[in-house]
């Protein structure tokens, strides 16, 4: 990691100022994408840059980079990577193989069809091939939706929901976050009521302000 810090810090020298759309620095930034996929490291700055570049130069454009990029936006979930970096590829070069298959495991996971999603990618794991992490980072992000959506959940549904668990890699995952099972087949996950923050709204009027109305409507 410590040489993954120092490109890191190279590429952000060379995205300051003009020299961040120049596209020899194409071959770099490239460079850079695969070894964040090996790494488990992840650079949105760098990645938009890459994909601006293909904008600019639709002749350098590299599909097998910009899949990559997709599968990193996924694994930061649930911000908005994922989508800032399709809106930034032509709708024609989203048809293509593989990004068309990215983009449709994108919106399963976004619209939370996580079983789905784990079927879908059973039948594209040679996505995966040179992306290190990347079903973990998924897990963590559906552990994040399944923590504030659910205050009990089966036992049988989280497996599946995080792609038909082994029994001992669930007790890992429940043990990471806090999960226990309360009873035979349920796991409780937290009370959704202590979530719940009311909020008193309070409006002040003066009077001056009510009396220039009421002058007004007279």
């Amino acid at each position: 990691m410590a040489a993954f810090e120092q490109m890191r810090a190279s590429v952000g020298k060379l995205l300051k100022g003009i020299d961040r759309y120049n596209p020899e620095n194409l071959v770099t930034l490239q460079h850079y994408v695969e070894t964040q996929a090996k790494e488990n490291a992840y650079d949105l700055e760098a990645n938009l840059a890459v994909l601006k570049l293909y904008q600019f130069n639709p002749n350098l454009f590299q599909v097998s980079v910009t899949a990559q990029i997709l599968l990193k936006a996924l694994t930061n979930l649930p911000h908005t990577d994922f989508t800032l970096c399709k809106c930034m590829i032509d709708q024609a070069r989203q048809e293509e193989s593989p990004i068309r298959q990215i983009l449709y495991l994108g919106e399963l996971l976004e619209n939370c069809h996580f079983q789905a999603f784990w079927q879908a990618l059973d039948k594209n794991m040679k996505l995966l091939d040179g992306i290190i992490g990347f079903e973990d980072s998924v897990r963590k992000f559906i552990c994040h939706v399944v923590g504030i959506t659910y205050q009990h959940i089966d036992r049988w549904l989280l497996a599946k929901m995080l792609g038909d668990l082994t029994d001992n890699q669930l007790k890992s995952w429940m043990s990471k976050y806090g999960w226990v099972e309360t009873e035979p087949g349920t796991i409780f996950i937290s009370n959704q009521e202590e979530n719940i923050k009311p909020k008193n709204i309070v409006e002040k009027i003066d009077f001056d302000s009510v009396s220039s109305i009421m002058a007004s409507s007279q």
